[in-house]
């Protein structure tokens, strides 16, 4: 015999209101702030590709120069909800320096079998590409991705998918928002943050984020972009 369910008491019914309530207005809020983010990362960044141009040419200029090779380099990177996508930046390696990482593995900073790879004087590095990575420049074709919604001006910087494959679950939770230019841990020490830190930055990020931290985090940039902190 079907045992017959009980009636709500008013307090479970007040408590799953107050949770569908806050749902609700979580939802308002991100979806605002989404809309808010979008607009800002236009206004921005238009007048930026316009602005940057000559400097995009003279650098395309340099790179071609040095050694002939591609004055982009693409890689595939991981955005929103495990997206894969398109990433540009310009060339401040030698063409082969894939090949020459696995043979630099050992030395990275961020242990051998770190996720993330780093070293300090990188011989794969050409003379144009180290001044162009102590000055973010290298970085500068990703207002594209800014443009056409892939990234955000500020947000988790995008993994690489062999990157992503080691992640914790912990560590995928990054994954949940656009990704960004810039991050707290890029303002705050870049290459030199270990991976487990910058984890927990992105995360506190997630959970504060605001136009107004935005704002924040850009102005910030422009000093960690000119002291170079961190930029090898």
């Amino acid at each position: 015999m079907k045992t017959p369910e009980l009636p709500q008491i008013p307090s479970q019914r007040a408590s799953q209101f107050q949770a569908a309530k806050k749902r609700l207005l979580w939802r308002i809020k991100v979806g605002t702030l989404n809309v808010l983010k979008r607009g800002m990362d236009i206004a921005l960044v238009l007048p930026a590709l316009v602005l940057l141009a000559p400097l995009f040419l003279l650098v395309a200029l340099c790179i071609r120069l040095y050694d002939g090779g591609p004055v982009l380099y693409w890689q595939k990177r991981v955005g929103r909800r495990g997206r894969e996508f398109a990433f540009p930046k310009f060339r401040s390696m030698c063409v082969d320096s894939d090949a020459v990482r696995a043979k630099i593995a050992a030395m990275n900073q961020h242990g051998a079998n770190g996720i993330t790879f780093k070293m300090k004087r990188d011989p794969r590095i050409t003379p144009t590409g180290r001044f162009i990575r102590r000055f973010s420049i290298d970085e500068l074709p990703q207002l594209w991705c800014v443009l056409v919604g892939q990234m955000t001006l500020v947000g988790p910087r995008p993994p690489m998918p062999s990157e992503v494959a080691q992640y914790s679950l912990r560590d995928r939770e990054r994954l949940r928002v656009v990704p960004g230019l810039t991050c707290f841990w890029q303002v705050n020490g870049r290459s030199e943050i270990p991976f487990d830190q910058q984890v927990e930055m992105d995360l506190d990020y997630i959970h504060q984020r605001s136009v107004w931290t935005d704002i924040k985090l850009l102005f910030k940039t422009i000093p960690a972009v000119l002291f170079g902190r961190g930029a090898y």
